[in-house]
């Protein structure tokens, strides 16, 4: 049933017209795998600090248990290959190389690093979308299992801000889905580069939708859930 909510935002409270029917939500918790927040995982490996990306797990952790309360989907995404790499391009096989991971299986859904880490929570009905592009639309089933359970607005979680959440951000703005972003439920290896990420958001008037907190968004979620 379609009920009032209003998380305050920025640059206008969302959902934008103050309805929404708690079915038709899901919040996506991108990518939240060891290879990005492992120290032996393959972000570190590119010489990032993956610390910045972890502290914001309890967070995630409490807008997935909002979002299920109030009767809306939880999404999680995992990125890497297949282990025989039949799935990677010429050019992705030569970034691989010239990244140094050769040897290595980092990326590759036969790895460890391809789970989801321990310290998130997963249920048993929250569903899972493998990816091998930063965008999670691209050649995946995302937008069917969206379609097929009539899911219209979401909210972004997950990691990396620049990269995988911005990606997937701007294709389900193009596709027309009704998006906010969780700013401090998103991370980077670069803070700098995440506060520029979180910016794009908000340019002409929220051409990428909303942005707000994990409180301001649970803080609604949770009178969504009650009927208030």
């Amino acid at each position: 049933m379609t009920q009032s909510i209003s998380i305050k935002a920025e640059p206008f409270n969302w959902p934008y017209d103050g309805q929404l029917n708690p079915t038709q939500l899901a919040v996506l918790a991108i990518d939240l795998q060891h290879d990005f927040l492992s120290p032996e995982g393959y972000f570190s490996k590119m010489g990032f600090d993956p610390t910045p990306l972890r502290s914001i797990l309890p967070n995630v952790n409490r807008l997935t248990d909002a979002v299920r309360r109030a009767g809306g989907t939880v999404v999680h995404t995992r990125q890497g290959y297949r282990a025989d790499m039949a799935d990677m391009t010429p050019f992705e096989k030569w970034r691989r190389t010239r990244n140094g991971l050769d040897g290595t299986d980092v990326l590759l859904r036969s790895s460890n690093g391809f789970n989801i880490d321990k310290e998130v929570i997963v249920k048993p009905d929250d569903i899972i979308i493998d990816k091998t592009c930063n965008d999670a639309f691209t050649h995946t089933e995302l937008e069917h299992v969206l379609h097929a359970r009539n899911i219209s607005h979401l909210i972004f979680s997950g990691v990396t801000t620049d990269v995988c959440v911005h990606s997937t951000l701007r294709a389900a703005c193009d596709r027309n889905y009704q998006c906010i972003t969780i700013s401090d439920a998103c991370a980077s290896g670069d803070n700098e580069i995440h506060e520029a990420a979180l910016k794009m958001v908000l340019v002409e008037g929220g051409i990428f939708g909303a942005l707000t907190t994990t409180t301001e968004a649970i803080n609604s979620l949770n009178e969504l859930s009650r009927g208030v």
